[in-house]
């Protein structure tokens, strides 16, 4: 594939919006100039496109540069996803070229598992809070997802 489908946040800028979509390009755009903006990445909406011609497949070529810029995110921030020392835990949030409101929540602190949890929990010192992040994984999941 010759097309590029994943652009980490730094990658990108407003200008960017029918290829990274409303969310997307603004988070590009706060990056560029320099607010916080946390390590992240956007899916291509050519890429949504291609799924559906692939027949709602995720090609393998875009599932390789998801993978980079997930490596390139544990890299940035010195966490790794799935990690029990020190794990790397991801929001997912659909965006469109234009705003749909309604189109889908966000799945909050996907990479936790029951391991991850206890690390989340000895890190925070806090045992209630982390399992409720998980709690709220899960059920943000099975509403978004399932």
């Amino acid at each position: 594939m010759s097309k590029k489908y994943v652009y980490l946040f730094s990658e990108g800028d407003a200008s960017m919006r029918n290829l990274l979509g409303g969310k997307g390009a603004n988070l590009a755009e706060m990056t560029k100039i320099g607010l916080p903006v946390p390590q992240g990445f956007t899916i291509s909406t050519e890429a949504c496109t291609q799924y559906y011609e692939d027949g709602r497949q995720i090609n393998p070529d875009i599932q390789a540069e998801i993978m980079v810029a997930i490596d390139k995110m544990e890299e940035i921030t010195g966490k790794k996803f799935g990690d029990k020392e020190n794990p790397l835990l991801v929001s997912v949030r659909s965006g469109a070229r234009a705003s749909m409101p309604g189109m889908m929540d966000t799945i909050l602190n996907l990479g936790l598992n029951e391991d991850v949890v206890e690390v989340l929990a000895a890190k925070s010192g806090n045992p209630r809070w982390a399992w409720d992040c998980y709690r709220r994984f899960i059920q943000m999941y099975y509403d978004v997802v399932m």
